[in-house]
């Protein structure tokens, strides 16, 4: 792959990578970021991609480790005690509804399953190979994530 082909992709995936570091980081500016040093990481790393066809995890997965430096860091710097989860996310990424805070409280690995497959619309092969588990570990914790929530947003209902 040369860099005009990387640079084509790239632009055709902006608007997903976008979206999912949004919604890890919740601050536009952090998402901004997150995808500027992501594709500047992916270009550098560009002759280490040896199969063109998972080109869109490749960079999927440099994303999600730039979010998760990006949260690691917040964490540092947070009162002991506090988690370093997203304050607010774009106007379009959850229009407000309770489902944003429901999706902020779920344990990591639930959150980053629910943000790939139903945010930014990764298939759950492509959610596996981009979190790097087993396909069957994805469809694991996905029904546990909506299990939860579908608890969550339920009891909100109720009172």
């Amino acid at each position: 792959m040369d860099q005009n082909e990387f640079a084509d992709r790239v632009e055709r995936l902006r608007e997903r990578l976008y979206r999912t570091a949004l919604l890890y980081l919740g601050s536009e500016a952090d998402a901004l970021e997150a995808v500027d040093e992501a594709v500047y990481q992916a270009l550098r790393a560009l002759k280490k991609l040896r199969q063109t066809e998972f080109f869109n995890t490749w960079i999927t997965r440099i994303l999600l480790n730039e979010c998760h430096k990006e949260l690691r860091r917040r964490k540092r710097f947070l009162p002991h005690g506090e988690e370093a989860l997203p304050e607010t996310a774009g106007a379009d990424a959850y229009d407000g509804l309770p489902l944003k805070d429901a999706v902020c409280r779920l344990p990591e690995p639930l959150r980053a399953i629910v943000i790939l497959r139903f945010f930014a619309g990764c298939s759950q092969a492509e959610t596996a190979a981009a979190l790097e588990l087993p396909q069957g570990t994805v469809a694991t914790r996905q029904r546990r994530a909506l299990q939860l929530l579908r608890l969550e947003l339920g009891e909100e209902e109720t009172q």
